[in-house]
Formats: structure tokens, C-alpha cells, sequence
């Protein structure tokens, strides 16, 4: 039986989070001081008692999730994953947890990565929506029949649970004709822009820039990486998925099957929320799963 690890991505959020892991633990103490060096604000300050407003800001949320799932991590050295993956910004996480990227460089990438979407949102108004109870080869069929706006397939959660992403005219487009085709729901969300779709290319660019000049080390374990849901030991290769991802869908669907096939039988979710332990046992029943939040 191996053990899998999986980190959460943006959404994971709360007000509080970390706080009592700063009060309580030394090596997670200097791990959020050294993050409020590193992004030059304290972003502890908002993580412990700023609003569900001021976390929900994209360059707020994600170096905060990634910073509590790398404490959570790095505070329990009895953790020995046998693989890794991580949802969406979650893989940054699962590369820190595997030891191909070091806490700093992960989480100025993360900064980076961040910025970049919010840019990338600002030049592009854009938004997601969440479909449920339908096919995944219907939601693709009818995302490709839009022709004249961009919307595509973006996040593959869980088998009946699919997230897609585009300009605000072609998901509004895609939400009627869903829910038409039978779709349980077609509900647009509350995020910043298109993520995981075309529109983010700026963002991808300026990542790409940022992950070329950084380290990659050797694996300890293989990484399940979003664009495919293969898994990955080779740095240079690692490398190039955690670019693509931002343009690309999140194959979590596929990601939880190939673990699986490969041997995993205990999931442990490491971060704010539990909403991964919810998706593994939608997409395998018979695993188990559990969390260090």
C-alpha cells in the first residue's frame, strides 16, 4: 500500500488559517516570518485576522494556502509520501513536499504566479462556472460548439463535477446550453478570471520566465502533475507541466485514477479544508482518506 499526499489549490481558504500553527509551533513560526520577508507584506496578518474579502485577493490566497500546507507539512518530518500531487496551485506544494523545489523558491514562484494571473485577469474580464451532472465528453462537446467566444473545459474534479472557464459571454453561452443538455447545474463562480484556460497565456509567459531561472532538484517520489495526470521524477520535465498547467485543465479526475493504478490506497489531504478528502472518495469509494489541517 502506498501513501499518497495531495495539497489543496485557491478556494481552500479561511479566515484564521495557520494561526494556531504559528502559536503553537517554532519551525512554523519561522516559516510564516520568513514568507512575510520574502513577499515584503504580512501576509500573516491577513491570514490570522483579515476578511474573507481581503483572502479572497488571488495575490493574498495563494501564497496563504501554500504557505499553510508547506507549514503543515514541513512541521510533521514523519510524512513520507510515497507519491505527490496537488490541485491547481496545490502542485507547487506537492513539489516542495517531494523536495524538487525549496520553500523559498517555491513560494516566490507562487508570489509570481499570482500577480501574473491577476494581470493576466485584468487584461481579459473573464470567469468560471461549475457544471454538474453531466458527461464529461458532452460538457467538452458543447465547450467546442461555441466557436465565437473562448470557453473551455478547466478543472476535471470528479466524475459528474466539471469546471469551465472563458470569457464572461462564452460561459454564460455554455451554462444555458448545459443546463438545456441536461445538466444538474451550470453555476457561474466567484473568481478573479478565466483560470486554466487560453486566456491566462500572458500569465503563462511571465511564469515560464520566473521557473526557467529557477532550481528544480531531484524527486524524491514522483509528483501526479495537472496537465495529465502522469507522474514525473525528471526536473526539466516537471518543469515545462508547471508551466503549461495555467493554460491547461486540471485533470484531477484522471490524476486520483492513475494514483490509484500505481498503488495508492491511503490519500492524506495536507492544508486548509477537506474539500480533496471529498473528491478522492467520489472518484475511487474504496479509498481511504484523511487530513492534517
Amino acid at each position: 500500500m502506498k501513501n499518497a499526499y495531495v495539497f489543496p489549490g485557491q478556494g481552500a481558504q479561511f479566515p484564521g488559517m495557520g494561526k494556531s500553527l504559528y502559536e503553537q509551533n517554532t519551525t512554523a513560526r519561522d516559516l510564516f516570518e520568513r514568507a512575510n520577508d520574502i513577499l515584503d507584506f504580512r501576509i500573516t496578518d491577513i491570514m490570522f485576522n483579515g476578511t474573507e474579502s481581503e483572502l479572497k485577493q488571488t495575490k493574498v490566497t495563494q501564497p496563504a494556502v501554500f504557505l499553510h500546507s508547506v507549514a503543515l507539512f514541513l512541521t510533521n518530518p514523519e510524512l513520507k509520501p510515497d507519491m505527490v500531487a496537488g490541485h491547481s496551485l496545490g502542485e507547487f506544494s506537492a513539489l516542495v513536499a517531494n523536495r524538487v523545489l525549496s520553500f523559498e523558491d517555491a513560494l516566490r514562484l507562487v508570489a509570481r504566479r499570482a500577480a501574473a494571473m491577476q494581470h493576466a485577469c485584468e487584461i481579459n474580464p473573464s470567469t468560471m462556472a461549475a457544471v454538474l451532472g453531466l458527461e464529461d465528453s458532452k460538457v467538452e462537446e458543447i465547450c467546442a460548439g461555441i466557436t465565437q467566444e473562448v470557453v473551455v473545459a478547466a478543472n476535471y474534479n470528479c466524475p459528474g463535477q466539471l469546471v469551465i472557464s472563458g470569457s464572461i459571454e462564452g460561459v454564460n453561452i455554455a451554462c444555458e446550453q448545459l443546463k438545456a443538455a441536461g445538466a444538474k447545474r451550470a453555476l457561474v463562480l466567484q473568481v478573479g478570471g478565466a483560470f486554466h484556460s487560453p486566456l491566462m497565456e500572458p500569465a503563462r509567459q511571465e511564469l515560464e520566465e520566473a521557473i526557467a531561472t529557477t532550481q528544480f532538484n531531484e524527486p524524491v517520489c514522483p509528483v501526479y502533475q495537472n496537465v495529465n495526470a502522469q507522474a514525473y521524477t525528471n526536473p526539466p520535465m516537471i518543469k515545462q507541466n508547471l508551466i503549461n498547467q495555467l493554460t491547461a485543465p486540471v485533470r484531477w479526475t484522471q490524476t486520483i485514477q492513475n494514483m490509484v493504478a500505481d498503488g495508492a490506497a491511503a490519500f492524506t489531504e495536507v492544508g486548509p479544508g477537506n474539500v480533496l478528502q471529498g473528491l478522492v472518495k467520489k472518484i475511487h469509494r474504496e479509498a481511504t482518506t484523511s487530513g492534517i489541517s
